[in-house]
């Protein structure tokens, strides 16, 4: 399942939430409330930030950092970064199957005779022996000013020259080592570097079926989650994922066969059906066997730019090249889909539903369904890109990633600023 990186929002919120001011023209999610977002029927969990005892404060001076290439989930090479004040804080990259153009440069090899050209020793380098000598002696409690060091010395509006995991891959180090200096959990040292006033616990999303980039079924959208809404608790929203995740890998098996049960990268059932619709009937069939029907809503994150044709179009028969054009649609009349979908399922988010420099699309959807509409490729953290959203109304929601624009601190000033 996938990781709960959205803030969903609540029908009964886990805890009273306190009054919240009125909305910027943009929302984010991640752990910051949604303003406002169909109010009548649907909350967020809010709760003010609980109080933790901070212990002794610790060296905050940067003796030494060691990276080396690790292997991802996914079996693909990765950077793990050990940086050592009086402790050692390690940190692992994180990397997406489908990344966006605009996405800062994952530094890969290229020889490939070797991981098939994704291995990372280049990056590794480059951390040892350019910018860990670098940070020796830097506060690691200044995140923003070691971000803004090693920035400067890659001197790239897309880190091509150092490569973004490993910029990405120090800063995560250095933000658990600022949280180890002050004696503090690491999301109180995130929550004030952020400037968060207010903490949200978010509503987990099961990424259950999976297409796209993720599987290798002939399904092209890449994400079919749930969202317990209803749920009172995260613990009952856990239980409630985890029972119609299990309830629907019995649906699928009976109706598809035992090996329709195998799963994609993220976990998520992967069954050999070509029309998107019946991945959203299958959720309601498991969500309705197990009891759950109005307590939890669908989200999609579609990926729309990994089926993107050159001339404008979106091939929903992308996996099978050549092919008839049977499945190709316009934008307008992938718009259209998307609104009978929220029309004939409680659909609540969609990721990506058009391609990256598709605003025209984004802007027309935005205006026409009231969901939350989330840019991941569209915006890829990047301050201008989302002020360029805000301008354009073309979505009301980011994900926040740190791996695509890379560097801790600064996907937070991207939000926050």
């Amino acid at each position: 399942m996938a990781l709960p990186t959205q803030t969903n929002l609540l029908q009964k919120p886990f805890l009273s939430p306190p009054s919240l001011s009125q909305p910027s023209a943009f929302s984010a999610p991640g752990p910051i409330p949604f303003r406002k977002f169909r109010p009548a029927s649907i909350q967020c969990s809010v709760k003010a930030a609980p109080s933790v005892t901070v212990t002794a404060s610790k060296e905050c001076k940067v003796k030494s950092v060691k990276a080396r290439q690790i292997i991802d989930s996914r079996g693909n090479p990765t950077i793990e970064v050990d940086l050592i004040t009086d402790d050692r804080y390690r940190s692992a990259v994180p990397s997406g199957a489908s990344t966006g153009i605009y996405e800062a440069l994952e530094l890969r090899d290229g020889d490939k005779s070797v991981y098939g050209g994704k291995g990372v020793l280049f990056a590794v380098k480059n951390i040892n022996e350019v910018l860990g000598p670098k940070l020796i002696g830097v506060d690691v409690r200044n995140q923003a000013d070691v971000d803004a060091v090693m920035l400067e010395i890659d001197g790239t509006p897309n880190k091509s020259k150092l490569g973004a995991n490993a910029i990405l891959g120090v800063s995560l180090s250095v933000c658990r080592a600022g949280a180890g200096a002050k004696g503090m959990p690491l999301y109180k040292h995130i929550q004030e570097l952020s400037g968060t006033k207010e903490l949200v616990m978010p509503v987990p999303a099961f990424n259950v079926i999976n297409g796209g980039s993720h599987a290798g079924n002939n399904l092209a959208m890449q994400e079919f989650m749930i969202l317990p809404v209803g749920a009172t608790s995260f613990a009952e929203a856990l239980r409630m994922g985890s029972e119609v995740y299990h309830t629907l890998k019995g649906i699928i098996k009976a109706k598809y066969g035992q090996d329709a049960c195998n799963v994609g990268d993220e976990g998520g059932f992967a069954p050999n059906v070509q029309d998107n619709r019946e991945g959203l009937v299958l959720l309601m069939d498991a969500i309705q066997k197990a009891g759950y029907t109005g307590k939890i809503k669908i989200g999609m994150d579609v990926a729309a730019s990994e089926f993107f044709t050159k001339d404008g179009k979106y091939d929903l028969n992308f996996k099978k090249q050549p092919n008839d054009g049977a499945y190709v649609r316009s934008a307008q009349s992938l718009g259209q889909l998307y609104k009978e979908f929220v029309k004939d399922f409680p659909i609540v988010s969609i990721e990506d539903p058009f391609d990256q420099d598709d605003w025209s699309s984004w802007s027309s959807l935005q205006s026409s369904v009231d969901i939350q509409l989330v840019g991941d490729d569209l915006l890829v953290t990047n301050p201008k890109r989302i002020a360029e959203a805000i301008q354009k109304k073309a979505c009301n929601a980011l994900l926040l990633k740190v791996n695509i624009y890379a560097s801790t601190i600064q996907s937070f000033l991207g939000i926050f600023s």
